[in-house]
């Protein structure tokens, strides 16, 4: 009988252990869910960061503890940093507006001097964009591929120009999904007729995404359409001078000719308010584009920049070699936009250095639970 006591008892520690240790096991278990839960629940926030001079030359060697990043100026921490050398993914953006009629073949031309400049590894789309937005290519590192879609890209043939619309069904549709380092290149005049979604709305869109936008300037103001009458000269008018022309067995009536231009102030007012319009469309359209390519953390460019080869080179580099910091926001109610500032110590690079970085982002409605 004593045997068989200690023997029971025996049993019974150990049926006490194990139901210790179930216990322990399914608390740790619990925690660990929960704690995935938490994760699950709060989105990360991605936010790609670019460092360079003031010649635009990129900052390599910067550390996370090199950063300090802010959220609705609250200091937070960051638990993402990435500094390596990753693919891009691009998406080629081209006017093929009747009023970019001029330009295209030059927009053309600076399409294929950009997908010249990727690697094997990046890949890239053409999207045209007139009175529709229309894919010419989905993503590919297939170099004959792209070329083939710039070169089929021609001028529609109904009036309108959606850009606003093709930028954000880019961000908003196209790259949703994909992973990585995303930009967008868009070469236009600049111009909107007939986009559905605002001009502010895709400036907050592009501010809360994190793509980036590199807007190239194409100046579609005809030749013949100049502030200054001399500029005209010979352009669109009757040619100052050239042999009697007319029709056999017709009237020939010689063009009337002022020998002093104020005596034709009729046509020379109406060309001037033209001009006057046309270069005030312009500069809207380079402010517009600027703003978008600063809220988004790109750059603007102007067409007749000395090499936009170079420039081009310049951009495939910085998102090639951009850092990409990320965070756990604090929890906030779904749909609030809230802002993100980021600073580089300047004892770790030089006086001059500029930060373009996301700007802000908005909280993601929460999965409904089944």
């Amino acid at each position: 009988m004593n045997k068989l006591s200690k023997s029971i008892a025996a049993i019974l520690s150990a049926l006490i252990c194990c139901a210790i240790c179930a216990a322990a096991v399914t608390a740790q278990t619990q925690r660990r869910d929960s704690e995935q839960t938490i994760k699950i629940d709060t989105t990360l926030v991605s936010v790609p960061v670019i460092v360079s001079d003031r010649q635009g030359r990129y900052i390599a060697g910067l550390k996370a503890s090199d950063f300090t990043l802010y959220e609705d100026r609250v200091k937070q921490t960051i638990v993402f940093f990435a500094d390596t050398e990753e693919p891009i993914n691009v998406a080629l953006l081209l006017d093929t507006s009747k009023s970019a009629t001029l330009a295209l073949d030059d927009i053309k031309k600076a399409a294929k001097d950009f997908v010249k400049q990727l690697r094997p590894q990046d890949r890239a789309m053409i999207v045209s964009f007139d009175r529709d937005v229309m894919a010419l290519c989905e993503l590919t590192s297939d170099r004959k591929t792209l070329e083939r879609a710039i070169g089929a890209a021609q001028i529609g043939e109904r009036f309108g120009t959606k850009l606003r619309d093709a930028v954000n069904d880019v961000m908003r549709e196209e790259f949703s999904a994909v992973k990585g380092r995303k930009t967008i290149v868009l070469l236009t005049d600049g111009k909107d007729h007939g986009s559905e979604i605002t001009e502010q709305q895709l400036l907050e869109n592009a501010a809360e995404a994190d793509t980036l936008i590199y807007s190239v300037f194409y100046n579609s103001l005809p030749p013949g359409l100049s502030r200054d009458p001399r500029a005209n000269r010979g352009g669109w008018g009757i040619p100052e001078r050239g042999p009697r022309m007319g029709r056999r067995g017709g009237i020939f009536r010689p063009a009337q000719r002022f020998p002093d231009p104020s005596q034709r102030p009729d046509r020379d007012r109406q060309r001037q308010r033209r001009a006057g319009r046309a270069a005030e469309r312009n500069e809207e359209a380079m402010d517009f584009l600027r703003r978008l390519s600063e809220v988004s953390a790109g750059r603007y460019f102007n067409s007749e920049v000395a090499n936009l080869k170079q420039a081009f080179g310049q951009i495939v580099e910085e998102l090639r070699h951009q850092y990409r910091l990320g965070f756990y926001p604090p929890d906030h109610p779904a749909g609030g936009i809230h802002t993100i500032k980021v600073e580089v110590r300047v004892e770790a690079t030089r006086p001059d250095v500029v930060v373009r970085s996301r700007r802000s982002y908005r909280v993601a409605d929460k999965p409904q639970s089944e």
